[in-house]
């Protein structure tokens, strides 16, 4: 019996219980929490010190009204690069890979950073949807194009995440059937695929946490235009 390709990205279920509540649980267990000693760990200090270092150059464009996302920005960076990285481990389960889960991060955050721009500076925030010196015939044209230029980023935010994550996983998966195939065949054939497969899975690690990284980073500048 052949399985489908993607019966991987299926949201897995234990006794008619679906288990992505789990899934999404899993990443905080793995993290250890820092005490209230004056010295830490080499694990402790080097995951503070990540932290440190990525809310720094994250927020570094930011006003001091965006510092308040920081550790909202801090926790959803180690939260999908913790998915993204686990998804790539066997037998296991990639909960970033689904589209209702990513709209589910996007979409609220994107409006909250639209309602925090309304709120504080309404004026700023809808002179966006037209550019300075814009001519008067193209004025209303301008406006549609912005608008929906506006509402389409939550969507580029989730789809951009669920498209890289299921073409990496699906291409990983295509490459090592073709190497199991090639094994009885062409030995010579298979060992080069399997040498290919290993870079791949590199450049997937790679792309789990450059995605998790600009779908925080697009956040911010989102941020950036409404504060």
């Amino acid at each position: 019996m052949t399985l489908n390709f993607f019966d991987q990205f299926m949201s897995p279920s234990y006794l008619g219980v679906p288990l992505m509540a789990l899934a999404l649980t899993l990443p905080w267990i793995l993290y250890p929490t820092p005490s209230a000693r004056w010295l830490n760990n080499r694990l402790v200090t080097l995951q503070s010190w990540s932290l440190n270092r990525f809310t720094q150059q994250l927020l570094l464009p930011l006003n001091l009204g965006g510092h308040k996302w920081a550790a909202l920005f801090a926790s959803l960076m180690i939260f999908l690069v913790t998915l993204n990285m686990l998804g790539l481990l066997p037998y296991t389960f990639t909960p970033t890979t689904q589209l209702s889960l990513n709209m589910g991060f996007a979409v609220p955050l994107w409006l909250a950073t639209i309602i925090i721009g309304l709120r504080n500076q309404p004026t700023a925030a809808l002179g966006h949807l037209l550019p300075e010196g814009t001519p008067v015939p193209l004025i209303p044209v301008l406006i549609i194009i912005e608008t929906i230029s506006l509402f389409i980023r939550p969507l580029a935010l989730g789809v951009r995440l669920t498209a890289n994550l299921t073409a990496g996983h699906l291409l990983m998966q295509l490459i090592a059937t073709a190497a199991f195939v090639l094994t009885s065949t062409t030995p010579t054939v298979a060992a080069l695929t399997t040498a290919v497969l290993f870079l791949l899975t590199l450049l997937e690690v790679a792309v789990a946490v450059i995605q998790a990284y600009v779908f925080v980073l697009l956040l911010s500048l989102y941020l950036q235009e409404n504060v």
